[in-house]
């Protein structure tokens, strides 16, 4: 009888929503700290990327429904890890930053770690995408008493607990409803200071006001969501960065 070999699953798993950008992928890529598995989940791009992102050694999902959520939801459910990363495929966020994050998981003294983005550089964070990120950040504070400053793509927790926050915005406000819901929960939630850096390509959320604005009304509705009641103390740590 041949015996079956089962692979291992990854140390971590790096979801990178992806579409259209296959003129960042390489550098993306290159930047996954070794061991890691890089999830490129293809929203619907025109430009090759799902096929250069197996050459370059990724695995590919395919989500098909459009929405930022959409592909990072299916990145989560598509990991096997038991700790998860999110980042940006646009080459604006080094994946290689995600290394104290996951530490900082693993001991236990956080159960959400963010990422709060500086820009360096002309035009890596326009004015706009700018401001409606910070009127976000208020109104998170005033929802949560959560002291970020940030809902940047930038992220670390365990995979279990993320799947048991029961997740269901498909859009623009998945990551602030993950922050929302985990605060809810009495996460521990901590920020820290990442460069940002100009993307490559143009924004398909952020790059215009309309596109901030659509961006923004999605995370408004997120916000007006009535607390839940906290998860099983196994779940996740009690407490927060309130």
């Amino acid at each position: 009888m041949k015996a079956v070999t089962i692979s291992p699953a990854p140390p971590v798993d790096v979801v990178l929503p992806c579409l259209n950008e296959a003129g960042a992928l390489p550098w993306v890529l290159s930047r996954v700290p070794a061991g890691w598995r890089a999830l490129v989940v293809d929203n619907g791009s025109t430009d090759g990327s799902a096929d250069l992102a197996r050459g370059l050694g990724a695995t590919v999902v395919t989500e098909p429904r459009r929405g930022f959520g959409a592909a990072c939801h299916a990145g989560l459910t598509a990991a096997t890890a038991d700790v998860v990363c999110f980042c940006d495929c646009d080459a604006s966020l080094d994946p290689g930053l995600l290394e104290p994050f996951v530490r900082e998981i693993r001991a236990g003294t956080s159960d959400l770690v963010l990422g709060r983005r500086r820009p360096r550089g002309r035009g890596a964070w326009p004015a706009h995408a700018r401001a409606g990120n910070l009127a976000l950040a208020r109104m998170l504070r005033r929802r949560t008493g959560l002291r970020l400053h940030d809902l940047g793509p930038l992220r670390a927790a365990r995979r279990e607990p993320l799947l048991a926050l029961g997740l269901t915005d498909r859009r623009s406000g998945y990551p602030l409803q993950m922050v929302v819901r985990a605060a809810d929960a009495g996460w521990t939630v901590t920020e820290h200071d990442v460069p940002y850096l100009p993307r490559t390509g143009a924004s398909k959320v952020t790059g215009t006001w309309r596109g901030t604005w659509h961006a923004v009304r999605d995370m408004r509705d997120v916000l007006a969501e009535r607390p839940a009641g906290p998860l099983p103390h196994d779940a996740a740590h009690e407490g927060n960065s309130r």
